[in-house]
């Protein structure tokens, strides 16, 4: 190997019945940077080739059993776009002309100088990746297009969890999902779900707050008849149905933590046990949970078993509350606006710069199910438009009681709106506020005395 010779790095499974030849061939490759399995059989290198093979399959043609021209034909079936590169002797030429033809990416001659494979090589692997990044990257975009709809908003916030969920979803990693009330964590498991390795199996969700104290181990796992008093009938439990699927369970701390141990033993062992029943069933799902708070909270209080949210946090997801992206609340209350108007049969009306301020100071606790109720109830309400979103809200007292503002006062009113929100953001940190609105020191401390506003707005100073 010269000094000279490129370093390269992919997979080559190489086959050849020849070991002189097999060993020969690999260590050349191996000396150029390439990761080599050799096989004697072709059977043996098909079994591990499917449609995600990263790398270049190179075989002799004559061998025992399946040949290099059948071998080549049965990876076809299972990529087309695998490169099969083909060695022959002398005599086997038309064949491997017509395995070209076939779609074989090359063929070489026996014997070949090992600079004339490797710049083949070096080639296919090269297509073989461009292959593999273009099926990404389509992969990618339509997830993500479809994500879209289902998760609204372009706000740095949004883009990062769409990113996250695009990155995640393949996987069959266990999902611990946090955020407020209303803010769609559903939404997003039914995304994993839809976008993971089992879309097409159960997708069964729990609302573990629903369930009795005293009903949540038969919930879970399921029981036989008899089992306890009422227990007429056995009942599938949700592990056992989301069986090849995925498990979501919302609100996860509502569960007691005797069942909570008990899901665990469950998720670890890959079983459940039916109440009044020794018999193990298997199962295997994809769990996605959910809680309000703060993870690391809710074991510190004891509403989370320690070792629970070991095991079901391999992955997790924060959802931002409403008021932390607001530059999306005018997209979602657009989108809400035109359901309802389809729903109900009614024309949507136009949002006016009263109704904007007052949509924007609103404070959203209730995060996008406020904000798709309150769109509701814009469309089917009677009130005069230019004050019905005030009303609705309950907003800013000079908002309800003028109905319309002079261009002066709704610029007042946003740009108040705006530095309290930022204050909020930031919480207080006022290097922060000045970069994030680009405004000098002395601008920003007028503007908090103009609107009286303090460094915390949610504390009384």
């Amino acid at each position: 190997m010269t000094d000279d010779m490129p370093q390269n790095s992919g997979l080559i499974f190489l086959v050849d019945d020849e070991k002189s030849m097999r060993d020969a061939t690999r260590q050349w490759l191996e000396l150029a940077g390439f990761e080599v399995h050799d096989f004697t059989r072709a059977s043996a290198a098909l079994e591990r080739i499917d449609q995600g093979f990263r790398g270049v399959l190179v075989s002799d043609i004559k061998m025992p059993g399946m040949d290099g021209i059948e071998l080549q034909s049965r990876v076809r079936e299972c990529d087309p776009d695998i490169p099969v590169i083909l060695v022959t002797g002398h005599g086997d030429i038309a064949l491997a002309v017509q395995a070209m033809r076939a779609g074989a990416y090359d063929f070489i001659e026996k014997p070949f100088a090992p600079e004339h494979l490797l710049d083949i090589v070096q080639r296919a692997q090269e297509k073989r990746a461009l292959v593999l990044d273009n099926r990404n990257l389509m992969r990618d975009l339509a997830a993500s297009e479809g994500l879209d709809g289902r998760l609204v908003g372009h706000s740095p916030e949004m883009r990062r969890l769409k990113r996250e969920i695009v990155d995640f979803a393949p996987t069959n990693a266990s999902v611990l999902i946090s955020g407020p009330t209303g803010s769609g964590k559903e939404v997003v498991a039914r995304c994993l779900h839809d976008l993971g390795p089992n879309p097409d199996g159960p997708f069964i969700a729990v609302n573990c707050a629903a369930i009795p104290t005293q009903m949540a181990e038969s919930e879970f796992f399921g029981h036989t008849r008899g089992a306890f008093t009422g227990a007429q009938a056995c009942r599938q439990g949700k592990l056992e149905a989301a069986n090849g699927g995925t498990l979501f369970l919302d609100e996860l701390t509502s569960t007691p933590m005797d069942v909570q141990g008990k899901l665990l033993r469950a998720l670890e062992e890959h079983v459940v046990v039916p109440l009044g029943s020794n018999k193990e069933i298997p199962v295997s799902f994809r769990l996605v949970a959910a809680i309000q708070e703060d993870p690391e909270e809710a074991v510190q209080s004891g509403r989370l078993r320690k070792d629970l949210f070991y095991r079901i946090s391999t992955i997790a997801l924060k959802i931002p509350a409403l008021n932390a992206r607001r530059e999306d609340i005018g997209l979602l209350f657009k989108l809400f606006s035109n359901l309802a108007g389809d729903a109900y049969g009614r024309e949507v009306p136009i949002l006016d710069a009263v109704g904007y301020a007052a949509m924007m100071a609103h404070d959203w606790s209730g995060n996008v199910r406020e904000l798709k109720n309150v769109a509701e109830r814009f469309v089917l309400s009677s009130l005069p438009l230019e004050d019905r979103l005030a009303h609705l809200l309950n907003a800013d007292e000079q908002v309800v009681a003028d109905g319309k503002l002079s261009l002066a006062e709704q610029v007042r009113l946003y740009e108040k709106n705006l530095l309290q929100e930022a204050l909020t953001r930031h919480g207080g940190n006022i290097s922060a506020v000045m970069e994030d609105l680009a405004i000098p020191r002395r601008t920003l401390n007028e503007k908090m005395m103009k609107y009286a506003l303090a460094r915390h707005p949610d504390k009384v100073e």
